[in-house]
C-alpha cells in the first residue's frame, strides 16, 4: 500500500490485528528485511513495515535527511490515526526512532532501536572508509547521509520520555561506547549488547530479534 506524506509516496506493508507496531529498516534496505518477523508479530499486533523515502517502493528523492524521514513517519502515524504505536528501528531506522521520540514526546508507546549512532564519527573507522569509498564511486545520497548525519546530543536524548530499549551487537559497526552513551542519556532506558552478533546478524535472524522485541513490549 502507498500513502501520500510530505509531498512523497510512502510504501508500507500492513498485516495482523491488535496493538500497532511500526518497523523501520536500515540504509539501502526496505521492509522486506522484516519478512519473517512480520509474520510472527502479526499474530498479536497490527504491523506496519515501511519503506523510507528513497528506498524500496517509496518515492525516489535526490537528497536525504534524517529529519525528513522522521517527519514522514510522524505524518504517516497522524494520517492513518495510529494511536501510540510501538516502533522498532534498525540502524537508520533507529536514528529515525530517536529523532521521532525527541521531537514528538507522546507519539510512541515504546521505542526499540538497534545499531543506531548519534554522530557519523561514532561508526568504526573501517566501516567509515567503506562508506567513503561507496560515496566516491556512486555519489549516492544514501552514503552521503551516513557521512554527514545524524547529530544527536545528550541533551536531546535526555528529553525522551518513551520507554526505550537500546540494542547493538557486540561486533557492531557502531562503537559500543556510543550505544552505551545513547542508553545512559535516555531516562529509564534498557541496554542490551548482544554477544556474538554484528550490526545486522541478529536482525536478519528474525527469530532472535522477535524474542527480544516480544519480551520488551509485553512488559507493562
Amino acid at each position: 500500500m502507498k500513502i501520500n506524506v510530505n509531498g512523497i509516496e510512502l510504501f508500507y506493508h500492513k498485516s495482523g490485528h491488535g496493538d500497532p507496531i511500526i518497523l523501520l529498516h536500515g540504509n539501502g534496505q526496505d521492509h522486506r528485511i522484516f519478512k519473517k518477523i512480520i509474520k510472527r508479530l502479526s499474530d498479536k499486533y497490527t504491523v506496519y513495515a515501511l519503506d523510507s523515502r528513497g528506498h524500496g517502493k517509496s518515492s525516489k528523492v535526490k537528497h536525504l535527511e534524517y529529519k525528513d524521514k522522521m517527519e514522514d513517519v510522524a505524518e504517516f502515524i497522524r494520517t492513518l490515526k495510529i494511536e501510540r504505536p510501538i516502533l522498532y528501528g534498525f540502524s537508520d531506522g533507529g536514528i529515525i526512532g530517536l529523532l521521532l521520540a525527541i521531537k514528538y514526546s507522546y507519539i510512541l508507546k515504546k521505542l526499540i532501536i538497534s545499531g543506531a549512532n548519534t554522530q557519523p564519527e561514532e561508526i568504526k573507522k573501517y566501516a567509515v572508509n567503506l562508506i567513503k569509498a561507496g560515496y566516491f564511486l556512486t555519489k549516492s545520497s544514501k552514503f552521503k547521509l551516513m557521512l554527514t548525519q545524524p547529530n544527536i546530543t545528550a541533551l536531546e536524548l535526555n528529553t525522551i520520555i518513551t520507554p526505550t530499549l537500546v540494542l547493538a551487537g557486540h561486533r557492531d559497526v557502531v562503537k559500543e561506547e556510543n550505544t552505551r552513551f545513547i542508553a545512559a542519556n535516555i531516562p529509564g532506558s534498557e541496554l542490551r549488547i548482544i554477544k556474538n552478533e554484528n550490526h545486522s546478524s541478529y536482525v536478519l535472524d528474525n527469530e532472535k530479534l522477535y524474542e527480544i522485541i516480544k519480551t520488551f513490549i509485553e512488559v507493562d
